[in-house]
C-alpha cells in the first residue's frame, strides 16, 4: 500500500462523508431509533458521520473501527467529544485477533471477510476495480463483550463489509433496534444476519435504500416476509441497510 493510495482513499471518503447537510439529514433519519440518553454501538464508524449524528441526538456512541489510519481520523473528526468513546477494535464471533484486509483507495471495503472478498468481484462490478492492496493484524471483540462493558445498546449500526453475520454470531441476547448493511451480490449474508435475529429476538424489519433517509416499507416486516424479500434480489438495490426492530423494545 502506497502512502499517496491511502491519502487519497481518506480524502475519497471525507467527500463522501463530511459533505453540507449530511449531518442534518442523518439526525433526522434516526431520531426515530436514538434519544437523548441513548446508548448506540457505531460498528465499521469509519470517519464517524453516523457516530456524530448519533451523538447529535444527544447519545453516547462507541465506535469501532479497526483500521489504524481510519480511527486516527476518527479521533480527530469525533473522538474528542466527551458522549464518544472511539475503539480500534473489530467485531466478531469471538474474541481475539484476525487479519483484516484494507484497500487503500477504498477504505469502506475493508473487510475481515475473505469469502466477501473472494466473492464480491465476480458478483458485483462495483468491486471488480477493488484492490485489497495491505492487511493488518487488528483485535476482535465480540457484542456479547461490549454489552457486559457498556451496556445493552438501545441501537447498533453494523456496516463491516461481509462480516455481519460473523459479528451477529457473538451476540447472545436481543438488542432493541439494530441495522446491518446489504450489498448486491452479497444478499446471503444478510440472509445470515436476519435468520440470527430471529433466533435471538422478536424482531420485525425494513430497509433502506442505497443512501436514502426513508424506509422502503410502510409497515416493518416478519423475518419471513424479509428473507422472500432479499431471496427475490432485494428489488435489485445495489446497497442498503436492513433495520431490526424488536415488538416489544425492553
Amino acid at each position: 500500500m502506497s502512502r499517496l493510495d491511502g491519502w487519497l482513499g481518506l480524502v475519497r471518503s471525507l467527500v463522501v462523508y463530511r459533505r453540507p447537510g449530511r449531518q442534518r439529514a442523518l439526525r433526522r433519519f434516526y431520531s426515530e431509533l436514538v434519544r437523548p440518553g441513548s446508548l448506540v454501538f457505531d460498528v465499521g464508524a469509519h470517519l464517524g458521520d453516523r457516530t456524530a449524528a448519533f451523538a447529535g441526538l444527544g447519545a453516547r456512541v462507541i465506535a469501532l473501527e479497526p483500521q489504524p489510519n481510519v480511527a486516527r481520523w476518527l479521533r480527530r473528526l469525533v473522538g474528542r467529544r466527551p458522549e464518544v468513546v472511539v475503539l480500534e477494535e473489530a467485531v466478531g464471533a469471538r474474541a481475539g485477533t484476525a487479519s483484516l484486509a484494507v484497500s487503500s483507495m477504498n477504505p469502506t471495503v475493508s473487510t475481515l471477510s475473505g469469502r466477501w472478498r473472494a466473492d464480491m468481484p465476480e458478483r458485483n462490478e462495483g468491486f471488480r476495480e477493488v484492490r485489497w492492496d495491505d492487511e493488518v493484524e487488528v483485535p476482535v471483540t465480540t457484542l456479547d463483550l461490549l454489552i457486559a462493558r457498556y451496556g445493552l445498546p438501545d441501537f447498533c449500526k453494523l456496516d463491516i463489509e461481509g462480516y455481519e453475520a460473523e459479528a451477529l454470531a457473538g451476540l447472545s441476547r436481543a438488542v432493541p433496534a439494530i441495522s446491518v448493511e446489504f450489498v448486491r451480490g452479497g444478499l446471503d449474508v444478510a440472509r445470515a444476519c436476519v435468520q440470527r435475529l430471529d433466533e435471538i429476538g422478536a424482531y420485525r424489519f425494513n430497509a433502506v435504500a442505497g443512501e436514502e433517509r426513508v424506509f422502503r416499507f410502510d409497515g416493518w416486516r416478519t423475518a419471513e416476509e424479509m428473507l422472500a424479500w432479499l431471496d427475490n434480489g432485494a428489488d435489485d438495490l445495489a446497497f442498503g441497510d436492513l433495520y431490526a426492530r424488536t415488538e416489544s423494545p425492553s
